[in-house]
């Protein structure tokens, strides 16, 4: 680079960075946020669980709440688990609709799940929870949309909540302050590669 064209960019970068000062400033309201991450690609809970040890290492208090996926073990549950004093997981579901095959049972595992859900909401301890595969159950019909958007837009003004699955309402993301849909372009399940450990659980 030339000193002409390094003087070029500093110039630049200093204007860009007035700007961006001046944004920042600009921004002076705190609040708990409603975070939705849905979408037909793959991550949506592993953003969630990446946004959790940001909290942790906050020193916040966590929940978690699943309300599709079943008791098997996770790579993240077992990381997780190891900061007991912070976080709070309970695994509802009885794992995915096309395994059960039994919506009275699909319905009550998510009433259950709703339930836990509502009570660390009220837990002042709690400053992230983390509502996982929400949407799933919301999309069949296992809860009602209303009652769940009007809890949630309830919610303390400290509490992050954090709802992931695919398929969205537009009811949620409707209340919802950050909405990320994670877009499929490529994925190896195409290629015949199975779930691996580390990768998917």
């Amino acid at each position: 680079m030339t000193p002409d064209e390094e003087a070029r960019h500093r110039a630049k970068m200093i204007k860009r960075k007035e700007v961006q000062d001046r944004e920042v400033a600009s921004k002076t309201v705190e609040k708990g946020l409603l975070i939705v991450n849905t979408g037909p690609g793959k991550g949506k809970s592993t953003a969630a669980f990446g946004l959790m040890l940001r909290a942790l290492g906050r020193g916040f208090g966590v929940g978690v709440v699943q309300f599709i996926k079943g008791a098997w073990e996770t790579g993240e549950r077992l990381a997780l688990d190891r900061f007991p004093d912070q976080i709070e997981w309970h695994t509802m579901g009885e794992g995915f609709t096309w395994e059960t095959q039994d919506r009275a049972r699909d319905v009550a595992a998510a009433e259950r799940a709703w339930a836990k859900a509502k009570e660390l909401m009220a837990r002042e301890d709690i400053r992230l929870l983390v509502l996982d595969e929400l949407n799933i159950a919301l999309r069949y019909e296992y809860l009602p949309l209303a009652e769940v958007v009007e809890a949630l837009r309830g919610r303390r003004a400290d509490l992050h909540i954090v709802v992931t699955g695919r398929n969205a309402k537009p009811e949620l993301i409707e209340a919802a302050d950050l909405v990320t849909e994670m877009a499929l372009v490529k994925h190896h399940f195409a290629a015949g590669v199975k779930a691996q450990e580390g990768i998917e659980f």
